[in-house]
This record gives structure tokens, C-alpha cells and sequence, in this order.
């Protein structure tokens, strides 16, 4: 992760506490090949669903780390979601890595 989309991330991370809101906070923690970012990319995202900050990679493997962003958000518990890109090597995605990474999800409060 670039440093200054790092420091954009905890800065949103920091907004969104600083007002009171819960946010989940999904930071990829392991790749095994060729994926569309590497580890320590995060991504901040808010009660809604709505992406606030930083990205774990777009496309199909950012929405199944989404559906884990909501379930956090929903009870409160860390989840780690593997996202097998690998799969879309026989699907006519032109965003095709062919990698595997794990994304830790954790909601984060004031």
C-alpha cells in the first residue's frame, strides 16, 4: 500500500470514530500469488457497505470481502475471508490475477 493512501485510510479511520460511528476495517494479511494488491492494503468501510477509504483489490474479490464487512459490522466478530482468484481464470473477467489472499476483517469502534 502506498504510503499515502495508508495515511488517507487512517485519516478516514480516525473521522469516523472521532464522530461515533462503528466502521469495519478489512487489511488483506496473506497473498499466495499474483493478486491485485499486496499485503497490508486495507480498506475502511461503513455501516452502509459504503467503501470510505482504500481498496483490498476491486472487483468480484473486494464484494466477498464486503459480504464479510457486513456480517462484522452485524455481531461484532473478526472474520478472515480467503479470496481464491484463481477461479476466475476460467471466466471471461479481463481483472484476471490468478492469486489467493486472506482478509482479515474487524469492526472497529470509539
Amino acid at each position: 500500500m502506498r504510503e499515502e493512501e495508508g495515511i488517507q485510510v487512517l485519516r478516514r479511520l480516525t473521522e469516523e470514530l472521532e464522530s461515533g460511528r462503528s466502521v469495519a476495517l478489512a487489511t488483506i494479511v496473506r497473498i499466495r500469488g499474483s493478486t491485485p494488491r499486496k499485503e497490508g492494503a486495507r480498506m475502511v468501510v461503513g455501516r452502509e457497505g459504503t467503501i470510505l477509504a482504500g481498496t483490498v483489490g476491486g472487483g468480484c474479490g473486494e464484494g466477498e470481502v464486503l459480504e464479510a464487512v457486513q456480517a462484522t459490522l452485524a455481531d461484532g466478530l473478526p472474520r478472515t475471508v480467503r479470496v481464491d482468484l484463481t477461479e476466475d481464470l476460467l471466466s471471461l473477467s479481463p481483472a484476471v490475477c490468478g492469486g489467493i489472499m486472506e482478509v482479515l476483517v474487524e469492526r472497529v469502534d470509539r
